[in-house]
């Protein structure tokens, strides 16, 4: 854990002045400064609960331990959680704290520690976990991210993190800068799913078919095809191979801003979804999970 530690505070000098993410602010959050995504110095979370909602291999029987932190790096216009995510809604918390906190859910009989929207308190929530890891916690990690990070911060969570679950949300950077205000996701995500796989590789499951080590790529289907499947999942397939496992979420509906953003303003239609799922199926992927959007309530 002395390296660990370590690795805490390599990323602690990342928050001030911050270069956490790609966009780079250069906020004093240790001063006072807010960054870009509008976060402060000190851990903010928006819950910790017990979730049932994530892909099999994540919530499994017993469910996940998810940590949703506040705020986030992106600002997508049509965001579900826009409460914290964008509001900043949640309460302020010690590491200290947190690290009980996910001992609690490790009792309750979850299957992993979730650290959701991490990457602007990446090095806090690394902390907490290393405490717990000191008093005795033993469940895996997992680093559930919409996939906008850095080279940087994804190389000090090497050996740390167990399981990456990025999204993989554009192919194109005039759509990501025109509904997530950020003009060069493509660049950076591609990069950082590279990365994730190198070190964890593909999904690795155990008998019960929970995961514990590897790669889930999640992608959102949006209205009109704005996600850009065939272009992603080309790439993807290219660079990663066609094993690697797909998670296609078909449960887009207009929050936050998008009702009033035409184009946005409405769920996707089955033919939309099951186009992605066609798409990503003729490129050869074999490892795909696929929703139903009847027991979600979509279109």
């Amino acid at each position: 854990m002395v390296e660990a530690r370590d690795r805490v505070v390599s990323l602690k000098a990342l928050m001030d002045p911050c270069r956490l993410c790609p966009r780079k602010c250069g906020a004093h959050r240790f001063s006072g400064q807010l960054g870009f995504c509008g976060a402060g110095g000190r851990l903010k979370l928006a819950s910790w609960a017990l979730h049932r909602g994530e892909e099999p291999a994540i919530s499994g029987t017993g469910g996940s331990g998810t940590i949703f932190a506040s705020h986030c790096t992106l600002k997508c216009c049509f965001c579900q959680n826009y409460p914290f995510s964008q509001l900043g809604n949640g309460r302020e918390m010690e590491p200290e704290e947190l690290s009980e906190r996910m001992l609690q859910l490790e009792k309750r009989g979850v299957h992993n520690i979730n650290l959701v929207t991490p990457t602007q308190f990446s090095p806090l929530l690394l902390e907490a976990f290393i405490i717990a890891r000191e008093k005795g916690l033993q469940l895996p990690l997992v680093y559930n991210t919409s996939g906008y990070e850095t080279l940087e911060v994804l190389g000090l969570l090497d050996g740390i993190v167990d399981i990456y679950l990025p999204d993989l949300k554009y192919s194109d950077d005039l759509i990501s800068g025109r509904i997530s205000r950020v003009d060069d996701y493509v660049t950076h995500s591609r990069a950082s799913i590279i990365e994730m796989f190198r070190q964890v590789g593909n999904l690795d499951t155990n008998r019960d078919g929970i995961g514990a080590r590897g790669l889930i790529v999640r992608h959102l289907v949006l209205p009109g095809g704005l996600q850009g499947t065939r272009v992603s999942f080309e790439w993807l397939a290219g660079a990663l191979g066609t094993e690697v496992c797909i998670s296609l979420m078909c449960q887009y509906f207009p929050a936050w801003r998008a009702p009033e953003i035409p184009g946005l303003d409405r769920k996707i239609t089955d033919e939309e979804y099951l186009e992605a799922i066609g798409i990503v199926e003729k490129l050869g992927f074999i490892n795909v999970l696929a929703q139903d959007p009847d027991e979600l309530g979509g279109a």
